[in-house]
């Protein structure tokens, strides 16, 4: 492997940047994304349960905010009730779509960074091959074409081309996929917490008029 990039000569080693930071994107949005740590299924049930008819302790609130992603959104519902327990269920809305664009930023985060390796890595590769080609034309002779060139150098110049050619697809073609994959998990992670943030301020909303 260590030859194929010498080969390649120096444009690759941004694609070789790219790669490594790649590779630890997808592996932090793996360990991020799991479904645990941002919307557990009964989460939302056990919620509603401790709260049938009051709003729980302060410390069972810190306890539900540091569940999870969805954990936060509750919680921070809890605590307006807490601060103020005569809110409007206008403020406790405000409350919790503030808490849950938070949540969608994490969400979100390094996203946008994956893209933009996706979109850069072919055109690194194509960099790479104006360079080879450019060292193929300057392998010719003034006067001789082809014929008079220097092989060595001419084949170089070609190994170069089509090294960081194939390189820069290698590179985009995982990040482009991981990035779709992410963004749909990361949009059905956003739809399942506006569905039950839905239905906790209803239930909130209800414990507001007690």
């Amino acid at each position: 492997m260590f030859s194929i990039i010498q080969a390649a000569g120096w444009p690759i080693w941004p694609l070789v940047a790219c790669s490594i930071l790649a590779l630890a994107l997808v592996i932090e949005r793996f360990l991020s994304l799991q479904t645990a740590k941002i919307a557990p299924p009964r989460l939302l049930d056990e919620a509603l349960a401790v709260s049938r008819s009051s709003v729980p302790a302060p410390d069972v609130v810190t306890q539900l905010e540091r569940n999870s992603a969805l954990g936060e959104v509750l919680a921070s519902g809890f605590r307006a009730l807490n601060s103020d327990p005569r809110c409007t269920e206008v403020d406790l809305r405000a409350t919790m779509e503030n808490t849950g664009r938070a949540v969608a930023h994490r969400l979100e985060r390094y996203l946008s960074a994956l893209a933009t390796i996706a979109s850069a890595a072919p055109l690194l590769g194509l960099l790479g091959t104006v360079i080879g080609m450019i060292e193929i034309f300057g392998s010719q002779s003034p006067a001789g074409g082809a014929t008079g060139g220097n092989p060595a150098q001419l084949a170089h110049g070609i190994s170069v081309a089509l090294y960081n050619t194939a390189f820069g697809l290698i590179v985009a073609i995982p990040s482009l996929i991981f990035w779709r994959y992410f963004r749909v998990r990361v949009d059905e992670y956003l739809l399942t917490l506006e569905l039950s943030a839905e239905r906790f301020v209803r239930h909130l909303n209800t414990l507001r008029g007690k």
